[in-house]
């Protein structure tokens, strides 16, 4: 008997999903290992940063106060007594209407308050004039000013990226706490799945899910082991399913999630003792997309057409394995756009359309990518965005206001909310 399915809303089931998330330990690895990582405890300044007062020019350092009166018709006069290189100090403190010639980064002498930059002097024999008043502080960077010794910069959390890497640089971070990286298994079912190299035969298709899902997995960081293709063999597809669950900390299978006579996935579950979190989501494409939890261990049953394995990816997969990894911002970032053209087919579920979103003159707006059927793999490479589109009777109309998933982006700041 073909077994009935009540679907529930995306956003409850991206819920379920995040109850049972559970965090992996955390890590010390050097600085150089770390880029793409969640950081496991907050960046704190271990110091003043500029650690002390310097020049953000090259120029020279006096005091403010001399240059007092200057003008077009009074140019003042300095002395130069020496100069300061980025990283020397000066000799001896700065007197009246006198100057240090000073370099980009370099440490402001004692008794100066201001910085002239070079082109703004007229050069001397003794060394130079300028025709302006300088305030004090003018043309210095402060200590402290960038970053305050002790102050919280990054919290946990946080991806690390090229900037993170310099701030952890700057604090003498030559070791970094970061939480664990998931292994998470790949494993492809269908008796009609070809490798990638093998000629086409009838009936048959190249299997696109699994280098896919790779692809997504490695974008996130995500470390993978495959466990390539099964036929729709109950036994066979069991076994397998059982070794990657010992060998991985998460399991992800395409195909074999629908309810035919060879879509073993959901007997699987039962065979295993795994709790299903759903079996059917109110979404086009991908309302097939099965997570399920066996102990600690997310079995993400995804879709065998490729845009609905793609969406439910991004949608399910995507936030629970950065969730595991200690990241705060787990979702997909989003924006609001414009639909550029009509979308007139009805929405009894929620459509989550692959699309193209550019910058105009009207603001952001987005365009279906293609063809867009949940068996579609065109319209994937071709999109940078998902268009959300609320389940109702009706279509939408070019101009109407829509949410857009981006694809491909950093991690999302908050969770969207259909």
């Amino acid at each position: 008997m073909m077994e009935m399915r009540k679907p529930i809303p995306v956003a409850e089931a991206i819920s379920r999903v995040m109850e049972h998330v559970q965090p992996l330990r955390a890590e010390s690895i050097s600085l150089e290992r770390s880029m793409g990582r969640i950081l496991a405890e907050p960046i704190v300044a271990r110091h003043s940063v500029p650690p002390f007062d310097r020049s953000p020019y090259d120029g020279f350092a006096f005091r403010a106060e001399d240059s007092e009166g200057a003008s077009g018709d009074n140019r003042v006069p300095f002395t130069v007594i020496g100069e300061i290189g980025a990283g020397y100090v000066g000799e001896q403190p700065v007197g009246p209407y006198e100057a240090y010639r000073i370099m980009t980064g370099a440490s402001i002498p004692e008794g100066a308050d201001a910085v002239v930059m070079f082109e703004q002097t007229v050069e001397t024999s003794e060394g130079f004039t300028i025709r302006k008043p300088f305030k004090t502080g003018e043309n210095i960077s402060y200590k402290g000013e960038d970053a305050a010794e002790g102050e919280t910069l990054i919290e946990s959390g946080t991806l690390i990226h090229a900037g993170t890497i310099a701030l952890l640089a700057t604090f003498g971070y030559a070791e970094v706490k970061v939480y664990r990286q998931p292994v998470v298994g790949v494993l492809s079912t269908g008796t009609e799945l070809l490798d990638v190299s093998d000629a086409l035969i009838p009936g048959k298709i190249r299997n696109s899910n699994g280098p896919m899902v790779k692809a997504q997995l490695a974008r996130l960081g995500v470390p993978f082991q495959s466990y390539g293709t099964t036929s729709d063999d109950l036994d066979a597809c069991t076994e397998v399913i059982k070794r990657a669950l010992e060998e991985t900390d998460a399991l992800i299978t395409t195909g074999g999630v629908s309810v035919g006579d060879y879509d073993h996935l959901p007997a699987i579950y039962e065979r295993l003792g795994a709790k299903v979190l759903f079996n059917k989501v109110a979404m086009r494409p991908g309302s097939v997309t099965t997570v399920a939890v066996l102990r600690d261990k997310f079995l993400f049953g995804l879709s065998g057409n490729p845009s609905a394995c793609f969406t439910g990816f991004e949608l399910f997969a995507r936030p629970a394995l950065l969730s595991m990894m200690g990241s705060t911002s787990p979702y997909l970032p989003h924006l609001k756009a414009r639909l550029a053209e009509d979308f007139t087919k009805p929405n009894p579920f929620t459509r989550f359309v692959r699309a193209v979103w550019q910058m105009t003159e009207i603001g952001v707006t987005a365009a279906p990518a293609g063809f867009n059927k949940s068996n579609a793999v065109s319209s994937i490479a071709r999109g940078n965005c998902l268009i959300v589109l609320p389940s109702g009777t009706r279509g939408y109309s070019k101009g109407d206001e829509v949410d857009l998933l981006l694809i491909g982006a950093e991690q999302g700041v908050e969770e969207w909310v259909l």
